[in-house]
This record gives C-alpha cells, structure tokens and sequence, in this order.
C-alpha cells in the first residue's frame, strides 16, 4: 500500500499555512486615507508617504539616504545608473540569482559577467571574483539570496584595489545585518524589491539606499524623469525616466516596515526548529550557520536534496512534497545563463560586441555550483511557512522525512512541470536568436 500521498496516500496536511501578504486595519486606514486626499500618484517627487517610507527605510538598514521606486529592477538600473556605467562595462553578478539581476545590468548598457556561487551560502563566491575582473570591470553586484549574505568583506576590499563600485542586490534581505551593519549599507548602494512574494511589500516597488549623497541625488533625478534633486548640491543633469513609486504602494509599506522587525524573529525561531529537524533526515543537507549574520532575513527557507542514490529527480522529490500540503519549489532560480528567461543576444544589445573579437556568448558560460543547486539539489520554501507555529514547522520535518523513507515510490513518478522550463521558448529558439 502506498504511503506517499502523490502515489494515493493520505498527505502530511491539509491545513492551509499562513497567507501572505499580511496587513492591519491601520494599513487600510492609512491607504484609505491616501485615496481620499486625491493626492495618489508618485509625483510631486518625493510625495508623502513615499519620502516618508524611505527616509524610514534607510534609516533601518543603517544609510542616509532611500529612494522610492516601481520595483527592483528598476532599483538596479538605478543604482547602475549612480555610479556612471558606461555603454560596454562589465558587471560581474552571480550565476544563481533572478534573471533580473542580470537584465538590469543589460538596460543601463552594460556586461554581466557570471561568477560561481558559494556551496555553503549560494552567493556570489569572493574567491572567484578576481579571476573574472577585466579593464572593463566596473561594477561587483553580490546578492544576498534566499537566507544568507555576500561575504561583503571581502568583496569591498576587491572593489577597493581595483577601483570597482559595488552594488548590493537585497530583494532577499529586507531588514537583515551582517557583522553588525544593515543590508544595503555596507557597499555604495543597495537595492531592494517590495515584489509581492518578498519580505516586505505593496505588491510591486522598489528601495534604493545609500550614504553617498551624489549617488542619491543622481538617483532622485533618474527616478523623476531628469529633473533636479531635491538637494542639488552636485548638480548633475541626465535624461531620466518615471520610476517613481506611487502613494498608495508607499502608505501601504509603512506598516510592512512597522512588522518587519517582529516577523524576521519570528521565521528566524522556526527556521532554527527546521534546521534542527531537517539535519537528521539522511539525504536532506542544510546550510551551515554564519555566525557573522546578527539578524536573519529569510526570504525563503533553502536547503539541498542530495541522497546516496540518484534513481529520483530533485523535481520528482518537489512534487512529491507539495502533494504532501508544503508549498516548495525546486527550479525556483536556474543558473541565469541557462534561462529562457534570459534569451541575451548581441542583436538585442549590442554592448555584447562592442570592443570584443566575437560577442558576448553566454552559451560558453560553466558555473558548475550554480547549476547543481538550480537543476539538481535545491529546495526553496517560501518563507510564510514561517510565520506560524511549532506544528507548522513539525508538519514540514515530517513530510520530507516521510518521502525520504519512502523514495522507493517515486521511481517513475514524472517531475511534471516541476521538471519543464519556465517558458514556451525552447533552448533550440533561444540558440537560433543568435
């Protein structure tokens, strides 16, 4: 008789998790508020609640000065726009991220160039980065992912030697420090997404925070189609664009902000509870700890699925969990080269072939770590689960114990869309774009 519920067993549970996203009724007093005073939109820049909801922002993180944006992306071209990149320089971003770490990089006219992650944080691996910087470097953009940080320590001193901006990509971190100092802060700009599935949001938008009071000003003219900063002191004049973000997503955010603090501690506790679980589960491998981590964000809850034996696809072991009533995924980020998501040609951008023998050819690209943790071992949980009760978290434990023991039953189960690409667009397609 079958035990595993996707082969006809009774499911771990079937009780629904926490929902997301949370609100008070002072979140609808306040958006309330908003609609009756007619003053809805994000200009006049900076409005209201938006420079309210920045300065706030900043100042949690631990840098001077926020900007209110449409969403993350948008607060990466920003930021890229701050520094000065120039049409062809190269960035060098992380291979397992959002393909939109690396498209932002492409609008503003530059590179990415994919560096390997780390195996025991999946972020941007330090000891790797010097080998990819060229005379056309101009920019390092870790990201903080899923529940762990960039080794920032290291990576500000590689930018220090080599004269390089680094950009902080934390659309994972809200509200997170490490040795001590918020996310964002600790290189020249951070950049954070209010996307509807992040730690904080008002269904899409965008921070940008920084200390460096050129960089804030070019950006406050970016976001508000060219016109002068508020401050002006360096006078900086360019082309801008609306990316400003509206009242009601900014009124909306003062109370995500107000629970963040709360919510953190409370996914930090029943991740803790997780890990503890998880670890004694033959086949389940957890992150190791980082001491250096004051403050956890968890975006969502990661560990890798690697058992003795390969008989069963990391896509199959999702499904399988999901039918047990824990809400997963696996192919949740892929290694950005590989993407359908990311069909990056020199036809499209042209900055790929500028100055080079041959184009910028991403088919060519190998992160080995990157893309054994996107197709074959990880395991992203959304970070909800979290914010209920020890059952909620013992629920979890014993739905992946349940198909470990019982792997058995999945051989020949069929990964389903757990297993196909994100999008209709075949990698024959992507190659004929070439």
């Amino acid at each position: 008789m079958a035990r595993l519920a996707i082969r006809g067993g009774t499911p771990v549970r079937t009780k629904p998790f926490p929902r997301w996203p949370q609100y008070s009724e002072a979140d609808v007093e306040r958006v309330c508020e908003v609609i009756r005073s007619g003053n809805w939109g994000g200009f006049p820049f900076p409005n209201r609640w938006a420079r309210e909801f920045a300065e706030r922002f900043a100042q949690a993180h631990g840098a001077r000065y926020g900007v209110a944006v449409a969403n993350g992306t948008v607060a990466l071209q920003v930021a890229l726009r701050a520094v000065g990149l120039r049409f062809g320089d190269e960035v060098i971003v992380p291979a397992y991220t959002w393909e939109g770490t690396a498209a932002a990089v492409l609008f503003e006219g530059g590179v990415p160039v994919f560096v390997d992650v780390r195996a025991d944080t999946w972020c941007l691996d330090e000891r790797l980065v010097e080998q990819a910087i060229t005379p056309r470097t101009r920019v390092l953009l870790p990201v903080h992912l899923a529940m762990r940080f960039a080794n920032m320590d290291a990576l500000n001193e590689i930018a220090r030697r080599h004269g390089l901006v680094v950009i902080e990509d934390c659309a994972h971190a809200h509200g997170g420090r490490w040795r001590g100092r918020g996310a964002g802060s600790m290189g020249d700009l951070g950049c954070f997404s209010l996307q509807t599935s992040k730690l904080m949001t008002a269904g899409e938008g965008g921070v940008v925070i920084t200390s460096n009071l050129e960089y804030h000003e070019i950006a406050q003219s970016y976001v508000n189609c060219g016109r002068a900063s508020e401050t002006d002191q360096y006078g900086r004049r360019l082309v801008g664009a609306n990316f400003r973000m509206t009242e009601l997503q900014a009124a909306l955010l003062m109370g995500q902000l107000e629970r963040l603090a709360e919510q953190n501690a409370r996914r930090a506790d029943n991740a803790r509870r997780l890990t503890q679980g998880l670890a004694q589960i033959p086949g389940i491998a957890v992150l190791p700890s980082d001491p250096n981590i004051d403050q956890e964000a968890i975006y969502q809850y990661v560990f890798r699925y690697v058992p003795a034996e390969r008989s069963v696809h990391r896509d199959v072991f999702v499904r399988a969990l999901e039918a047990e009533g824990i809400p997963c995924e696996g192919r949740f980020y892929e290694a950005v080269y590989r993407s359908d998501l990311f069909p990056a040609s020199p036809t499209q951008f042209p900055q790929l072939v500028l100055g080079r023998e041959r184009p910028m050819d991403y088919r060519m690209v190998h992160c080995p770590v990157a893309e054994r943790l996107a197709y074959e071992e990880s395991v992203w949980l959304p970070h909800f689960l979290l914010l209920g009760d020890e059952k909620d978290v013992n629920d979890i434990v014993e739905a992946v114990g349940k198909i470990m023991e019982h792997l058995d039953e999945l051989e020949g189960v069929d990964a389903g869309v757990k297993g196909v690409s994100r999008t209709s667009r075949s990698k024959l397609e992507r190659d004929r774009a070439w």
